[in-house]
């Protein structure tokens, strides 16, 4: 009973019963925050994450629809991959910059990549095409082929991969993100399978 008698309130001691109230309060509505935003599913490489802000909504269609889609997820090519402590500092500290930016609604119409998150994709396109960036063969007939490869951005030539030229929410505002289906499994319309069973 000693024990209760020090967490308790005593008589007289009505800011600790607020203390508590407000602090279970601002805990409580946290979690209903973080519950509510999905966050912990932003620990996972699954692209379906992006698609909680409404706002990814275009990049992540465009992107389902590109050659990447098979090969790369979101975080392969906008989260640095050197170690798993830089890749989530980076998902954190980039998060939190969308959150805030999203949040207050001022997110622009044309979505740029920052200046840290120009670097990380770069460096991820290079990592995964170095064999297309560094070729030797072509040195020798095609002038200044490895500097030209590297010290420019790839989509300056590479503009369309993988988000296509859309890139502008006014146009596709209410966009809808698919869920992607499994591609092991065919989605037949009922009426579709009726048929083909006739058929047969």
């Amino acid at each position: 009973m000693k024990i209760f008698d020090k967490i308790l309130p005593k008589k007289g001691s009505g800011w600790r019963s607020f203390a508590v109230f407000a602090i279970a309060c601002v805990l409580g509505l946290g979690f209903f925050l973080m519950r509510e935003a999905e966050v912990v599913s932003y620990l996972s490489d699954n692209p379906q994450a992006c698609v909680n802000c409404h706002n990814m909504t275009p990049m992540y269609n465009s992107w389902n629809h590109s050659s990447h889609r098979e090969w790369a997820s979101c975080n392969d090519c906008h989260v640095p991959q050197d170690n798993i402590f830089n890749s989530y500092y980076f998902k954190a500290k980039d998060g939190l910059y969308h959150a805030s930016v999203f949040t207050a609604r001022a997110e622009p119409d044309v979505i740029f990549m920052q200046p840290a998150s120009i670097e990380v994709v770069q460096n991820n396109c290079i990592r995964c095409h170095v064999q297309q960036v560094t070729q030797t063969k072509y040195d020798g007939f095609i002038e200044d082929h490895q500097t030209n490869r590297t010290d420019r951005q790839c989509w300056d030539c590479h503009k369309e991969v993988p988000h296509g030229t859309i890139h502008g929410m006014s146009s596709i505002r209410h966009n809808i993100a698919p869920k992607p289906t499994d591609q092991e499994e065919m989605v037949i319309p009922k009426w579709l399978k009726k048929e083909m069973e006739t058929n047969n």
